[in-house]
């Protein structure tokens, strides 16, 4: 089976969800063993493109499930490309508000443009910067949008540093990632966008809350009540819910991860929004995330976010 079938049948599978507790979830008592991407994977005739044109945008994509064995998926065909681009948040900043004042968006324009504003950059931005920044970006798209298809990317540094070059072009991209973000700051601030009109909004979060200590029980709630403001702001917008990604952080229990992802799976069943697993594409054998996909453990590399991109090719 291709690599890129590994990637698609993880994501596409699906399962039955009973009702959900976060003190004692229980995992699905059964998993389908074959869904309709395997069969095209089995398929000699089968090929990337031909499964990509296969799998509908709006499916709801599998859950983790605790008792299943890790898989590593190869990475060897990945090859990030290697070009000049902002490698600090003050470069970043700075290269999105020059993009800004020539009255476009960043993730409109070459991942090295306006080099000369941002490449000297060292002042390291505040949270109130890049809500400012945020506001503004989100002001320019809700005046400019017109007919054009939009997409919103909401989230943590994961979001944030999501290359723009990997980003469609078929439709406007509007990132509204912070660095360090946790849910109940990204809930402070959805409002950002709500004059806008996008197709999809995508959501990575939770993280950094656990680092901070909150509890399973504090991220899902949280997540929830995203996923209910997102829909009630945007009643025309799917909704996509990403499984917090495993990490190599002994601080974090990946097992502890899986089971939080179970239970975020079950609220998006519930709230109507399409839970989207990337866990269990990152693992390694032993369920940590792989080393060639992070640049610390946490983070990811540009390998990393060139397999989330193709994994997610069809709906991204």
């Amino acid at each position: 089976m291709s690599h890129f079938c590994l990637i698609a049948a993880s994501l596409v599978s699906q399962g039955q969800i009973p009702g959900w507790q976060l003190a004692s979830a229980e995992p699905p008592t059964q998993i389908p063993s074959a869904t309709a991407i395997s069969r095209l994977c089995d398929s000699p005739a089968a090929s990337p493109k031909r499964i990509a044109s296969s799998v509908s945008p709006t499916v709801e994509i599998n859950l983790p499930e605790p008792s299943r064995r890790w898989k590593t998926i190869p990475i060897a065909d990945f090859v990030p490309p290697r070009r000049s681009r902002p490698g600090s948040g003050s470069q970043l900043l700075q290269q999105r508000w020059a993009a800004l004042r020539s009255g476009t968006l960043y993730t409109r324009t070459a991942i090295d443009s306006f080099r000369e504003a941002w490449l000297n950059a060292t002042e390291q931005p505040t949270y109130e910067q890049w809500i400012n920044l945020l506001g503004q970006e989100a002001k320019m798209v809700a005046g400019g949008q017109g007919v054009n298809r939009l997409s919103v990317l909401v989230g943590d540094s994961l979001a944030m540093w999501f290359p723009a070059d990997r980003l469609s072009s078929d439709r406007y991209w509007l990132n509204q990632g912070i660095s360090g973000d946790t849910t109940t700051g990204i809930l402070n601030r959805l409002s950002l966008f709500n004059d806008t009109q996008p197709d999809a909004i995508h959501v990575m979060a939770g993280i950094n809350d656990l680092r901070r200590g909150a509890t399973d029980a504090e991220v899902v709630s949280n997540l929830t009540e995203i996923m209910r403001q997102l829909k009630q702001a945007h009643p025309n917008s799917a909704v996509y819910i990403y499984s917090i990604l495993p990490t190599r952080l002994s601080s974090i229990s990946n097992n502890r991860l899986r089971w939080l992802n179970y239970n975020i799976a079950a609220a998006a069943r519930q709230e109507n929004a399409t839970f989207l697993n990337l866990q269990s594409i990152f693992v390694d054998d032993e369920g940590n995330l792989q080393r060639d996909l992070t640049t610390d453990g946490l983070h990811l590399s540009a390998l990393g976010y060139e397999v989330w991109q193709t994994a997610l090719k069809p709906i991204f």
